[in-house]
């Protein structure tokens, strides 16, 4: 099982985060940020991933700890998961429509951690969340999955349709990439590791 449970414990945040790259979608999240709960259930969902996410952080200051937390925990549960990277497809792409939005997000599981994040959100919210935490969110994800992510909003209008549509593709995205391809043997670098 390519699977991983992180727990993070800091003055902020107190985090458990089981994470199964090979699963059926199934997802529990208590994080105590209900936008962010939803964005990690569709990409769980989306991904065939098994996701559940138990967060206790300082949300009476704002969301940005928790949130910032949870990428950091998720990201480190991917990388765990995905052990030497032997037979995977490394790569993946997926566009996806939400109404007026349309995203892109592309992935490199190459342990060179880098974000591209090419997004406007029209809102500064939604609802009580900080759009702006959806790049702190994904900058901490790429960061400890040590991955290139690209995220790319072609157009879009309602805010809650981009973040949501960036989160599926992502999900979708990051299924390609950490699918087994029968036809690869070993890792897939000419360097011979990832």
């Amino acid at each position: 099982m390519r699977e991983a449970t992180i727990e993070r414990h800091t003055g902020e945040t107190q985090i458990k985060l089981a994470y199964t790259i090979d699963g059926e979608g199934v997802s529990k999240q208590e994080s105590g940020v209900p936008f962010l709960d939803h964005m990690l259930d569709l990409f769980a969902k989306h991904g065939h991933f098994n996701l559940e996410v138990d967060a206790n952080g300082d949300t009476e200051v704002d969301d940005h700890h928790t949130t910032e937390d949870i990428g950091i925990c998720l990201g480190l549960a991917i990388k765990e998961a995905l052990g030497d990277k032997k037979g995977i497809r490394r790569y993946g792409n997926a566009f996806v429509p939400m109404d007026e939005t349309l995203a892109q997000v592309v992935v490199d599981l190459s342990n060179r951690p880098h974000l591209e994040f090419r997004a406007e959100f029209p809102s500064q919210k939604v609802g009580s969340f900080d759009t702006e935490l959806v790049h702190e969110f994904m900058w901490k994800l790429a960061l400890e999955a040590r991955m290139n992510l690209h995220i790319i909003v072609h157009y879009g209008q309602n805010t809650h349709h981009i973040i949501e549509a960036v989160f599926k593709a992502l999900a979708r995205a990051l299924d390609e990439a950490t699918s087994i391809d029968e036809r690869v043997k070993g890792v897939p670098s000419t360097k011979g590791m990832l």
